[in-house]
């Protein structure tokens, strides 16, 4: 018994740059991991922008609907670093590195980015199928960020 193929739709509609964008993401975010001596963290943080990746590498209707609050969600986060550096907003604090403040430049634009590819992409998939995709990849998002911050994972051994 063969399993059903995921709906694809043209390369032209984005799939590349949504490709593109999210490993970018990951890339810059394992960057920081490794910057701040936290990469256990930051492969918590991107557990959830993976399946983005993969589907949108399949081509896959799908890929706007997972890539859509991950590129939100990063670029929230990255503002709110933003703010914090200007001194307007203390909802994170810490900090940063010039490599690290650099690197939450890349996250954004490339957040900015996606969700331009992703507005753009039609698709097939029904509103309470695209909702519910949004919602639980967001939802995950939200977790992994918790996660991240338990103590046994925010204060790996890794250097």
């Amino acid at each position: 018994m063969s399993t059903p193929a995921l709906p694809t739709v043209p390369q032209k509609d984005g799939s590349r740059a949504l490709t593109i964008c999210a490993s970018l993401i990951i890339a810059a975010l394992y960057i920081v991991g490794i910057e701040s001596h936290g990469i256990v963290r930051h492969v918590v943080q991107t557990a959830p922008i993976w399946p983005c990746v993969v589907l949108a590498l399949r081509r896959s209707e799908w890929s706007k609907w997972t890539a859509l609050p991950c590129f939100l969600f990063w670029f929230s986060v990255m503002a709110l670093i933003w703010l914090f550096l200007l001194g307007l907003a203390h909802v994170f604090s810490g900090d940063f590195t010039p490599i690290e403040i650099a690197l939450t430049l890349v996250i954004g634009l490339c957040s900015v980015l996606g969700v331009v590819a992703a507005v753009r992409m039609k698709t097939h998939v029904g509103a309470i199928g695209a909702s519910a995709a949004f919602c639980g990849i967001l939802l995950l998002q939200l977790l992994a960020l918790r996660i991240s911050f338990l103590p046994a994972i925010a204060h790996d051994r890794w250097r």
